[in-house]
């Protein structure tokens, strides 16, 4: 029996929420809060083995729940989000602060809801297995590391912080403000080295599903914005939500990020994302140069993106390709593994422990397809040790 807590200010969604748990033979609901602060305290009260939260409250919203929860007494949560950008954004947010996955609310908070049961029911009885527990990084594991290029590696030009004023009133000083490292100017983005565009350069690809937007941030906050190599990463989310997901890792890493557009040229130093409900290929582009290729072929597996398309498409590169596999539900990308691994390329996979499910690591691990398994904390560190290798 899975004992569910449901969180939301609106009395109509409580009760419908209530009602799609109640008439499932493997759910208890054992509690209602209105807000954030409720919800906190009836989590410490109840110990519901699993919570849905909505992300707009009153007093304490679900995302300052959220924290405190995942810091007190972490347990699954799926997030209840609206399809506006602020929703998305916050849904974002609310994925790298721990929460094991999220519902989109159909048609706004309140029409259509009864559209989305099948997949509310189906992400709670996934997430109610999730492994979830309070995760911190120590100071060591959190600072981006650093990229010492071999004699022959062209530079890859780093960020840099831009000064900006921002006006002057007579017999004042002016005022400058701090513009953010990240994301840099267009301009910054545009003019990395295309020296390194290069036959035989390393590319870095990364699989990853439930629990991706929080492994993803602790993974790519730590590579060198001088990394001389493109990464390009399939995260099984929906259109929308991966474009907020790249701008949120964007801000906070020193490697810039991008939601990948079609036929772009991969640059070092950068980092791109499949977006969602698009398949992501990778092709030789002439002159030693490789470009994304997106589509809306059919769903593989399921999904769309699909980890198996996008390391298929790599395999060729060979020895060229450093592959990441993080934690997820399922197995998909093992099979595109097994092409890289027969063409000579390098397969990190995330340990159990670390992963939030550990289901295409596993996967991965069991076919013994993986050169590495290592914890999420020192992933970022395999990576760039395979690139410079």
């Amino acid at each position: 029996m899975i004992r569910v807590l449901i969180a939301d200010d609106s009395a109509f969604m409580r009760k419908v929420i209530s009602d799609m748990f109640s008439r499932q033979s493997d759910f208890q609901v054992v509690g209602t809060a209105i807000n954030g602060k409720d919800t906190i305290d009836k989590v410490k009260k109840l110990k519901p083995d699993l919570l849905t939260l909505d992300v707009t409250m009153p007093v304490m919203d679900g995302l300052e729940a959220l924290a405190v929860i995942m810091d007190e007494c972490p347990l699954p949560v799926i997030m209840v989000s609206s399809m506006t950008q602020r929703g998305t954004d916050a849904t974002v947010r609310a994925l790298s602060l721990g929460a094991v996955d999220f519902i989109s609310k159909a048609g706004g908070p309140i029409s259509k809801i009864d559209s989305i049961e099948d997949e509310l029911l189906a992400k709670c009885r996934a997430a109610a297995t999730a492994h979830v527990a309070k995760f911190r990084q120590s100071p060591a594991d959190s600072k981006p590391l650093t990229f010492t290029p071999k004699a022959s590696d062209p530079p890859v030009m780093k960020r840099i912080e831009v000064q900006r004023r921002t006006g002057m009133v007579l017999g004042q000083k002016p005022v400058i403000n701090r513009v953010p490292p990240s994301p840099p100017p267009t301009a910054l983005r545009q003019n990395v080295s295309t020296a390194m565009a290069t036959t035989g350069k390393k590319l870095v690809v990364i699989g990853t599903s439930t629990g991706g937007p929080q492994a993803l941030q602790t993974v790519i906050t730590r590579l060198p914005g001088n990394l001389p190599c493109g990464v390009v990463i399939v995260q099984h989310m929906p259109a929308g939500f991966t474009k907020s997901l790249a701008e949120r890792l964007n801000s906070i890493s020193e490697i810039a990020v991008k939601e990948a557009e079609n036929d772009e040229i991969i640059k070092p130093g950068q980092v791109y994302i499949a977006p969602g409900n698009f398949h992501l290929r990778i092709f030789p582009a002439g002159g030693g140069n490789r470009k994304i290729v997106l589509s809306q072929e059919p769903p593989v597996g399921n999904h769309r993106p699909a980890v198996n398309v996008m390391f298929d498409s790599a395999a060729p590169f060979g020895k060229d390709l450093v592959s990441v596999i993080m934690t997820g539900m399922g197995a998909d990308g093992c099979e595109g593994m097994k092409k890289i691994k027969a063409n000579g390329g390098y397969s990190i996979a995330q340990d159990e422990n670390s992963c939030v499910v550990y289901g295409m690591p596993k996967a991965v691990v069991d076919a013994g397809l993986a050169d590495e398994v290592k914890p999420l904390t020192k992933i970022a560190e395999a990576i760039v040790d395979a690139v410079r290798r």
